[in-house]
């Protein structure tokens, strides 16, 4: 988790080169697959970038605004990498999702001129601001600055369904982000290595399958 008062509205950034391959690469994982359906406002969002297109150039070092401009405020993206933390804190096989800048990949998705992700930004925008808005109802003290405890007591509320219809919106938003945020952390090695994915990880020596991989499929 991250230490209470140590997210600064400086939170440096993710090489925006590594940012978007690291979209990418979630989204050919398909660990977002459920898609939002529209949100009034979302077909508001026109952006005017073409994005990357089909053949991006990742060995280029890209700067903000060469892809697409970014959406979250440096106080949206401390409150980001909160929420991210309390999905994913560090543990013992893991660090959490704000030191792999979760909260970064969730910028750029939100920010790409895309359907799919276009259709995710203003439930996740919405998320961040309910977050914001329930620390100062009930402990008038922002988000930053409330303890692990109160920060969990709100994510009670909407993480297993709202409790109230009164957070019905508010937990399909956050349903949204946890999606987002998921498909963000398990597609870092971090993330993959805490889910015990191997992939396609070279071996010192290869002796074929085993008797007992033989035997099962009738060939031993």
């Amino acid at each position: 988790m991250i230490p209470l008062n140590s997210l600064e509205p400086s939170l440096s950034r993710v090489d925006r080169r590594q940012a978007v391959q690291w979209m990418m690469a979630a989204v050919s994982a398909s660990l977002a697959l459920a898609k939002s359906p529209a949100n009034a406002g979302v077909s508001e969002f026109k952006p005017t970038p073409k994005g990357y297109g089909t053949d991006p150039l990742l060995a280029k070092n890209y700067v903000p605004g060469d892809f697409w401009p970014l959406s979250l405020s440096n106080s949206q993206r401390t409150s980001a990498a909160i929420i991210c933390d309390i999905l994913f804190p560090a543990d013992t096989v893991s660090p959490s999702a704000s030191s792999l800048h979760v909260h970064d990949f969730i910028d750029e998705w939100i920010s790409a001129p895309y359907e799919q992700q276009a259709s995710d930004r203003q439930p996740i925008l919405d998320c961040i601001a309910w977050f914001e808005a329930e620390s100062e109802k009930r402990f008038h003290t922002p988000l930053s600055k409330i303890t692990e405890e109160q920060r969990n007591s709100i994510c009670d509320d909407v993480a297993y369904g709202s409790k109230s219809k009164a957070f019905d919106k508010a937990a399909k938003d956050f349903s949204r982000f946890k999606y987002v945020a998921a498909g963000g952390f398990y597609t870092t090695p971090e993330g993959m290595k805490d889910i015990g994915y191997v992939g396609n990880t070279p071996m010192v020596e290869f002796t074929g399958p085993t008797l007992e991989a033989l035997k099962h499929v009738g060939l031993a």
